[in-house]
């Protein structure tokens, strides 16, 4: 997989999260950074650190694991003293002390050792709670919330959100009797406000909106779309008192959709406050309570000198912030229901702007134990479980859900050259149980909204034309994005069970990936025009049915051209969940100039669109104009918040928990870049200045791990901190060549020149 993702990468201001200091940092229990907000249910639990950059790398540890953190203070442990282990492994390590009771308390630290002698101090001490430990969950990765005292609750092994208090950007009082306010940005939230009355009884009445009018009012013609719109009335008391808008429970009927808490008071997404009374009162205060998923704004950083990718990293990065207050990845207010490929889209953004991985582990385990309708979501959940072993190095998850892995891939609906089908009656109940669905109609989707028959009604959940967001897309027994899907999620399968030594599954679902690309080449590959079809059975060619195969590399070299020259005279012909593939597709061509182009966009179809229409999440389509019942806070928009870093930046794990990881920029005009992305083994922190001549690179490498740096071969007079540095290597792709350099844990300044 190394070399894969080495070859496919091709085209494809310093502060390091503690780096600078001298003892580890960054401490996780069970993947969580803040246990002690939480109870753990692994009677085992695994731990990790920061490594420190002045150690270059790891070479052994000594964990102290105690009952009190008075033992910690004295370098003590009475449950576990691991002893100096000789060991590079500075993520999930496993607990080997004395057996853990349930419903306690326990403290822990570690100290390391590193290259040139280094030893650092101990770290701080860290609290974890251990809940139920010997409880039969109905799912695997099931997380129940526990009570600790009459106002104290707190999840089991994930994190939870927390309600802060946000002040208006503006509060005026619009017209005698009437006050607007804006928060500046919409957030899934309540709202307190502070009110002085003349006398007793006097009715308010209050407007909570994701978008205004021209004239200082909230917006209340919503229509069929599902932008945050809410009216309450209260009266008032005499005097001056505080009041909190109730906001009735969501209800939403679909299969799987989620609630609130009950210990949490109801929110909604809002931005802007209208508020009217009478002559007799005064509104004094309004404060937006504001519902956020535990999340570090420091985390992650990105700044260019194009004002257009600025905004939509912001946007998209917000979306990642304020949309998993739930504690699982869901599609937005109208449902709340997790879906696989929006849980993907949001994991993979989440993971690329904060240090959090709890909710992404729960969502998926949610998600595999209770499917949805979509063939391919089937296997997004295999992605899942891949980008999390990838990101965390975590093999116990994989262990735990690995046989409903291996038929989340859909390998019981192959036919004997490998390729699926839903419609060759092979989707029996057994296997719909196997796969753990339980409705009807399970189906093919390509892309989301289908479009509008010539002659029909356009429905409040479909687009205004016959085409949809599916770029008129022909559905066939076998069709070649669900097959494609099926490629990917049989490599993902042999790299899970290789993970777990698994050689011979992992030999075998290999085979079978190869078997299935030779299939699809065979059968929905056009070779006269050097394009994908939509199936067998169709001369049809849309855009899905070219940049999935492509962003999944299962295109051949010499057919990559064509295949991206069709991509580029179509633009944005699909969803803002489309755009993912078709991002990850122009950059696997070396296309990344017309990539960039797409994210910048300011038509109907971007991310700026997003913001002219007033949103400040992304939304859950291009515009209303395309699916009328849309929502303005779905995360399976956010896709810039990945692409930016692992694309654009090419910052991508190379080996399990960024232990190698690559550094490959595609800057294509962009002469000034600076980003700042989370790991699990620190921040890595590069800033470039390039021109066809020049790069010059600023890359701050975490401790114990080592970073593939790949730079134009052209540009070959290299320094690395003034030095003369020769590369490790040089790689061919695509006719152009790039550079690679090593880099060990530490600061680098790098230039390269003709």
């Amino acid at each position: 997989m190394k070399n894969f993702i080495l070859i496919a990468f091709i085209f494809v201001c310093f502060s390091t999260f503690g780096q600078d200091s001298y003892e580890p940092t960054g401490l996780l229990t069970e993947l969580l950074r803040a246990p002690e907000i939480a109870v753990i249910t692994d009677s085992e639990p695994e731990f990790g650190w920061i490594f420190p950059q002045q150690g270059v790398s790891q070479t052994a540890c000594q964990i102290l694991v105690a009952s009190s953190p008075g033992l910690l203070q004295e370098d003590k442990a009475d449950l576990w003293d691991s002893g100096k282990m000789q060991s590079a492994n500075s993520q999930n390590i496993s607990y080997r002390g004395k057996k853990l009771q349930p419903n306690t308390s326990y403290w822990w630290k570690v100290k390391v050792w590193g290259e040139n002698s280094y030893e650092s101090k101990y770290s701080q001490a860290q609290k974890f709670i251990t809940g139920d430990l010997n409880q039969n969950k109905e799912w695997p990765g099931q997380s129940k919330w526990v009570q600790f005292e009459e106002e104290k609750w707190v999840a089991e092994d994930r994190q939870m959100a927390s309600f802060f208090s946000l002040l208006p950007v503006t509060f005026e009082k619009s017209s005698a009797n009437s006050w607007f306010a804006d928060f500046g940005k919409a957030a899934f939230a309540t709202l307190d406000i502070r009110v002085t009355a003349k006398k007793e009884g006097e009715r308010l009445i209050i407007f909570l909106g994701e978008r205004k009018n021209f004239d200082f009012t909230v917006n209340k013609n919503p229509g069929v779309s599902n932008i945050g719109f809410y009216k309450y009335e209260t009266v008032l008391k005499k005097g001056t008192h505080n009041y909190q808008v109730e906001i009735p429970r969501h209800d939403a009927r679909y299969p799987h959709s989620q609630k609130l808490a009950p210990f949490y008071p109801e929110v909604l997404p809002f931005r802007y406050v209208e508020i009217n009374g009478t002559e007799n009162m005064e509104v004094n205060s309004v404060v937006q309570k504001a519902l956020f998923y535990y999340f570090d704004d420091e985390a992650s950083h990105f700044e260019s000198p194009d004002n257009n990718l600025n905004k939509v990293w912001d946007l998209c990065k917000y979306t990642l912030k304020a949309t998993p207050f739930l504690g699982v990845y869901c599609d937005g207010n109208r449902e709340r229901m997790p879906y696989e490929a929006d849980a993907y889209i949001q994991q993979l953004g989440h993971y690329s702007v904060d240090r959090e991985y709890s909710a992404a582990q729960y969502t998926a385990a949610f998600l595999i134990a209770h499917a949805s309708w979509p063939t391919e979501w089937q296997m997004h959940s295999v992605m899942m479980a891949r980008e999390h072993y990838m990101y965390t190095g975590d093999t116990e998850f994989l262990a735990t859900v690995y046989d409903d892995l291996k038929k989340k891939t859909l390998i019981d609906l192959a036919r004997e050259d490998g390729l699926i089908s839903t419609r060759t009656g092979k989707v029996t109940p057994e296997f719909l149980k196997s796969i753990h669905y339980t409705g009807e109609g399970f189906r093919d989707i390509v892309d989301w909204p289908a479009g509008t028959p010539v002659g029909k009604k356009q429905a409040s959940n479909a687009g205004p034309t016959p085409e949809g967001e599916r770029d008129g897309y022909v559905f066939t027994d076998y069709n070649t994005v669900v097959n494609a899907f099926h490629f990917y999620a049989l490599n993902c399968m042999s790299e899970i069970a290789g993970a777990l030594e698994k050689k011979e599954d992992a030999d075998f679902f290999k085979t079978q990936a190869k078997k299935v690309q030779a299939s699809i080449m065979k059968n929905m590959f056009n070779k006269e025009n050097g394009i994908f079809t939509d199936g067998i059975g169709t001369d049809h060619s849309s855009l899905h049915a070219n940049m999935l195969p492509l962003a999944f590399n299962l295109v051949p070299q010499e057919n990559i051209k064509s295949v991206a020259e069709f991509l580029k005279t179509k633009g944005m012909a699909c969803s803002v969940y489309g755009a993912q593939y078709l991002l990850e597709a122009l950059y696997n061509a070396g296309e990344a100039e017309y990539a960039l182009d797409l994210i910048t966009s300011e038509s109907k179809r971007s991310w700026i669109n997003m913001l002219n229409v007033g949103s400040t999440m992304t939304t859950e389509a291009w515009d209303e104009y395309y699916k009328p019942n849309l929502t303005w806070n779905h995360a399976w928009g956010a896709a810039p918040g990945n692409i930016i870093p692992r694309r654009l930046l090419g910052i991508q794990p190379l080996d399990p928990g960024f232990k190698t990881f690559t550094v490959n920029p595609q800057p294509t005009g962009l002469e000034e870049l600076e980003i700042r992305v989370p790991t699990i083994r620190g921040g890595i922190e590069c800033s470039l200045n390039s021109n066809a001549g020049l790069w010059e690179m600023d890359l701050s490498v975490p401790g114990n791990s080592e970073a593939f740096v790949l730079i134009p071969s052209e540009l070959n007079n290299i320094l690395v901190n003034g030095e003369n540095h020769t590369p490790a290597s040089q790689i061919h792709y695509l006719g152009m060549s790039r550079n690679l350099l090593q880099l060990k844990g530490g600061n680098y300044r790098i230039s390269a020149k003709k």
